[in-house]
């Protein structure tokens, strides 16, 4: 881990350092452990925000961080075919490979620092699975699903993908070049990264080397949350410790900083973190399962389309 890296940190564009005089450094105001589970037919999750107060989260959903796991031959697992209808699924693969397949004939195959973006919108059936070489062969599997809810003006829009491919991402680094910043979604000082989003968010994924430190710039309107991949370090100025599998809440502000520890202990030899935050949409949640929406009823409409087939049929190939 990671995927897509580069070998010289100092030939990436630099991320402006706010001047600390001008600018309003965002305090810690949590740090949760997530807690561990199975998903699906049974592969490895930790619910990376399931104990923060969901004020905290909007435009965010949830986040699970898939493994990071080394399976033996035999072992790879995924989902079953599912619904979704209501948000976006943003399934980004640090190692590994996925397939996914949809009821409208999309997908495709995500591995290494790939990103797909699957907005479900008026609703689909989707399934995600290891490839058969991979079940065969067993091997490192790592990576992350965030849900992103949409405004109910666009929760019944026609379902598409976005195919961000690791080499795409917009890479970046800090003053001192102790930072690879690796904009998925967004925008980042300035600097834009290639997913698309219906409420405006940004997404990155951070790796910092041990003992460094990373204060960036953070749009005083979005909400702002860290969570570990691997490694230990801590966040705000007031230094709070999170390590991997900890999510980290910041407060108001216009700049957030997180620190990497001098000595790392993960399989990375740096701190790898996720940083996103959005525009709030301040509208009700209603969430089950696979739906998220306004409002109960809206919840009732969703399952019943859903037993009518009207989200979708399984293809033939797969019954």
């Amino acid at each position: 881990m990671p995927a897509v890296t580069v070998e010289n940190p100092l030939t990436l564009p630099r991320v402006t350092t706010p001047d600390p005089v001008h600018s309003t450094a965002r305090p810690v105001l949590t740090v949760a452990t997530a807690p561990e589970g199975y998903e699906g037919e049974g592969f490895p999750v930790r619910r990376a925000f399931a104990k923060i107060n969901t004020k905290y989260l909007d435009p965010f959903i949830m986040m699970d961080q898939m493994g990071e796991v080394d399976y033996e031959a035999g072992e790879p697992k995924g989902t079953p075919w599912h619904p979704h209808r209501g948000f976006e699924t943003v399934t980004y693969i640090i190692d590994g490979t996925f397939i996914h397949r949809d009821s409208h004939g999309g997908g495709g195959v995500i591995t290494d620092g790939d990103t797909q973006w699957m907005t479900a919108g008026s609703g689909l059936l989707h399934i995600e699975t290891p490839p058969e070489s991979l079940v065969m062969s067993g091997g490192l599997f790592h990576g992350l699903q965030l849900w992103v809810n949409l405004p109910a003006a666009d929760k019944m829009i026609t379902p598409k993908y976005q195919d961000i491919r690791g080499g795409s991402v917009k890479l970046l680094t800090s003053a001192d070049g102790g930072a690879l910043i690796r904009v998925i979604a967004g925008e980042l000082d300035g600097h834009q990264g290639p997913g698309a989003t219906h409420t405006p968010i940004t997404m990155t994924h951070v790796s910092l080397t041990p003992g460094a430190q990373l204060t960036l710039p953070w749009r005083a309107d979005f909400n702002a949350l860290a969570y570990g991949l691997a490694g230990s370090g801590s966040a705000g100025e007031e230094r709070r410790p999170f390590r991997t599998g900890q999510a980290v809440v910041f407060g108001d502000g216009d700049s957030l900083t997180v620190r990497a520890d001098e000595k790392q202990d993960s399989r990375s030899a740096t701190f790898e973190f996720v940083l996103l935050g959005g525009l709030p949409i301040r509208e009700p949640v209603a969430w089950y399962g696979p739906f998220v929406m306004n409002s109960h009823r809206e919840l009732q409409q969703a399952m019943e389309d859903f037993q009518a087939g009207r989200l979708g049929t399984v293809p033939a190939d797969e019954n």
